[in-house]
């Protein structure tokens, strides 16, 4: 058989099983293992190294995009050193994605302009970096999501199409007020979740205030119980971001 009618029925077959990426990588690292006199096993490992890696970049891209990030912030972008009173140790251990695993919950409590959807953010895409499937959710937006099915008699499939996601974020809680339905369904949302999939919260309103947004305090008090049996709580506590942006914005134009 000659070597171009080899390589036709390698490109069909390869192209038969699905593996583009040892389609593109095999001719290249065929004459490499020649020259080095690798065995056909090492060859064969190589080879297959590159398939699953490039699998695990496309799985990787894939559940970032359906996340649905407002941006890409990691947090190793994140500024530990302008929120001290931060359990940066806590941060990182979230990252690990333990608390996902066990079903548990995290609320980012502080002020705004703090960094909470960065950290969120960077938890999130730490996610998905560990093989969990991650939705991003402003509070206001998701809200008018359930409204909106609930209205449109798919309630119950928007929540189990949200109940599939290891993790949702919902960012932003307690800046807008909700309507008495709009509160009821959020509840409901987090119910659902309950031991479930995990959520975070990112949130400018301690919990005292959490009734606020609800009007309900028996209601309020069963969503607490929910979000924080077994869950982390942590506080940003630190000079606005923007702010801090703003000033140093300022003073660089005046020194010019």
């Amino acid at each position: 058989m000659s070597a171009e009618t080899t390589t036709l029925l390698l490109d069909s077959y390869l192209k038969a099983l699905k593996l583009p990426a040892v389609a593109r990588a095999y001719p290249a690292m065929a004459r490499e293992a020649a020259e080095k006199n690798l065995g056909y096993a090492e060859f064969l490992k190589a080879l297959l190294e590159q398939e699953v890696l490039q699998r695990e970049q496309n799985q990787l891209a894939r559940r970032l995009k359906a996340a649905q990030f407002p941006w890409q912030k990691t947090l190793d972008d994140f500024e530990f050193s302008a929120v001290p009173a931060l359990n940066k140790h806590k941060v990182l251990s979230l990252a690990d994605g333990k608390f996902i695993r066990e079903r548990e919950n995290a609320v980012l409590i502080g002020n705004p302009g703090v960094g909470k959807t960065h950290l969120a953010v960077g938890l999130g895409r730490a996610a998905c970096q560990a093989g969990y499937r991650v939705a991003f959710r402003p509070v206001p937006g998701l809200v008018n999501e359930l409204l909106a099915a609930q209205h449109e008699y798919r309630l119950n499939a928007l929540l189990k199409r949200l109940r599939a996601y290891d993790l949702v974020i919902c960012d932003e809680f307690g800046y807008i007020p909700f309507s008495t339905e709009g509160a009821q369904l959020l509840f409901q949302f987090f119910s659902e979740r309950y031991e479930r999939g995990s959520v975070l919260v990112t949130t400018n309103l301690d919990f005292a205030r959490w009734t606020e947004v609800f009007g309900d305090e028996r209601m309020t008090a069963a969503l607490l119980d929910r979000l924080t049996h077994r869950g982390h709580v942590l506080l940003v506590e630190g000079e606005s971001y923007r702010l801090r942006e703003s000033l140093r914005r300022q003073r660089g134009g005046q020194s010019g």
